[in-house]
This record gives structure tokens, C-alpha cells and sequence, in this order.
């Protein structure tokens, strides 16, 4: 049977794949020529030598965090890269940056894609990232929430002008608007309460995450349902129609993880969850870019014909 989930994958970021920033181009444009149906990025500012909290429950830092490319340099690339795919950010840490800088370069990336931007916005993890964009951490909240409402104002109004308790944007011209209107679809990441929430009162869609690995892992469609039941509920609770939320999985598969797996996850979110689009996150499994594009036409061959 057919299958009919949108797959995409990220783009050569991090870890190995981020030392062949000149195959960036040729990946998206392969990728999209394969059947690829989207290309992300992440955003890590830092690899800490001695983190205060590590990444996940490991209580260190990936190794794939060591090299890692501009997220918005790539997105870019993908941009004029590619004619169909969409090009989206899962997440970028928005509190490190000012509304207004992140407008102007979501607006940019929106425009020159052609409408096909999909910017999932997070809060980030990390103390030492916090340190270096010189954002207080504790002020992470808040700020993603004005944010948000910075942005709205950025691509709503001309002139735009916005006044928050963290965030300015005095009042000013803003003729460039995003083609996809009113705006770009913003999606939430991040499991915690208050995410959630977030997410539920505002957001056009959220992100979770399933990691397989190796050995005896199992698809769990409880890992997806259980939050996404949660996060429906909420937005009933704010008025909003849960079925208007929309979900982009994000298949995180371990160094031990394999094909196999991914396919799993895949397929297994299609039959049994409300996950419509996935993506396969490479930066732990493959070691080249070459190599990136095998396991991309893998994936697209046996997910859609399983």
C-alpha cells in the first residue's frame, strides 16, 4: 500500500555532514529530485565543554553538536535551491533573537522561497547557550511570548510598531510582507506545561519527537497520541478547534538507529497517530553527504511502497 505521509529530511547542518557546507546545495536539490517533501534545520549555538544541563536524559552533549552551521545560511540554500519542497526550522530558539532581526530574516527566507517557509519556534535548553546571546534564561517564556506577538505585528500592520516588557520595535516601514498571508504558519515545539499550553493557545501546529535506536525499541503510538490528546484538550479549553492544530513529527533516530527503524516510526505514526508529515533527522546516522542521500532514497522508496 501506498503510503501517504510527507517525508522530509534535515538539511547538512550538524555534526559530520556539517563539514561539506558546499554540498548543501547539491543535497537539497537531490533530495527534492528524489520526492522529498520538506528540508529543516535546528539551531544550536553552542557545544558547552562543561554543560550545566545536557542534551535529552544523556546529561552530556551530542557530538553532533561540536560543528553546526548558521540555520539561517541553510535555509537560504534551500531556498533558491529547490522549487517545491518546504523549508522549515524545527526549532529555532527564538528568545536569543530580536523580533525585529528574526523578522526581517523569516520574511527574507519566506519571500525567496516563494511562500514555502514553515518556522517552528522553541525555547532552547541550554544555560551556557543563554549566557552566550546574552538573553536571561529565566526570561526564556516570556519572551517567545512577545515574540509572537512582535511578529504578528511585523507581518500585519504597515507601518508596524510593537512595545513589550523585553522587546521593542519602534514604529517603522515594513513594506516586505511574507507571500504566505497573513503569515507564515508558525509551529511550537517542547513537551513541558508551559509549552504545551503555549502551544495550545496560539500555535498553528506542533512538533514532537520519537528517537529510535537500535536493539529491542519498539513504535509507541502512546508517545505521540497521549501529548497529542493533551495538547487538543487544551486548545478546546481556549477555544480553538484541536482539529485545526497540525502535527510535523520529527524522527530523531540514534547513532544506533537504522532504516529499518526510521521506516517504522514512519509508518507506524501514519497508521496509528494523526502525523500526516515526518521528517528524518540525519545528523547521528550519516556519515557524508553521499551517504545522506542514500539513506534519503532508502527511506522514500520503502516508506511509500510498504
Amino acid at each position: 500500500m501506498e503510503s501517504f505521509v510527507r517525508i522530509g529530511f534535515t538539511l547538512p547542518q550538524m555534526g559530520a555532514l556539517a563539514h561539506y557546507p558546499r554540498e548543501v546545495t547539491r543535497f537539497a536539490r537531490q533530495a527534492e529530485q528524489l520526492g522529498a517533501d520538506s528540508l529543516w534545520v535546528g539551531d544550536r549555538l553552542l557545544a558547552p565543554v562543561n554543560p550545566t544541563v545536557g542534551y535529552g536524559d544523556s546529561g552530556t552533549i551530542p557530538r553532533a553538536f561540536h560543528a553546526v552551521l548558521d540555520p539561517f545560511v541553510l535555509l537560504s540554500i534551500a531556498a533558491v535551491s529547490t522549487e517545491r519542497v518546504q523549508i522549515g526550522a524545527n526549532v529555532l530558539n527564538a528568545p536569543w533573537y530580536p523580533p525585529a532581526v528574526l523578522a526581517r530574516s523569516l520574511t527574507s527566507i519566506d519571500l525567496v522561497s516563494g511562500g514555502r517557509l514553515v518556522p517552528g519556534l522553541g525555547v532552547g535548553w541550554s544555560p551556557e547557550e543563554y549566557l552566550a546571546a546574552g538573553v536571561p534564561m529565566a526570561q526564556r517564556g516570556a519572551r517567545l511570548d512577545e515574540c509572537l506577538d512582535a511578529l504578528e505585528a511585523y507581518w500585519s500592520d504597515n507601518p508596524a510598531e510593537f512595545h513589550g516588557t523585553h522587546w521593542t520595535i519602534p514604529a517603522t516601514y515594513a513594506d516586505l510582507k511574507p507571500v504566505q498571508r497573513p503569515r507564515p504558519p508558525i509551529y511550537l515545539g517542547g513537551y513541558s506545561p508551559a509549552a504545551m499550553r503555549r502551544s495550545a493557545r496560539r500555535a498553528d501546529g506542533w512538533l514532537p519527537v520519537v528517537r529510535p535506536d537500535s536493539g529491542t525499541w519498539q513504535f509507541s503510538p502512546a508517545a505521540i497520541n497521549g501529548p497529542v490528546d493533551q495538547l487538543r484538550n487544551l486548545a478546546a479549553e481556549h477555544g480553538r478547534d484541536p482539529s485545526q492544530l497540525d502535527l510535523i513529527l520529527r524522527v530523531y533516530p540514534t547513532a544506533e538507529g537504522t532504516v529499518d527503524r526510521v521506516i517504522e516510526a514512519i509508518t507506524q505514526s501514519e497508521k496509528h497517530t494523526p502525523v500526516q508529515h515526518a521528517f528524518v533527522d540525519l545528523m547521528e546516522i550519516a556519515e557524508d553527504v553521499d551517504h545522506a542521500l542514500e539513506i534519503v532514497s532508502r527511506i522514500l522508496d520503502r516508506s511509500r511502497n510498504t
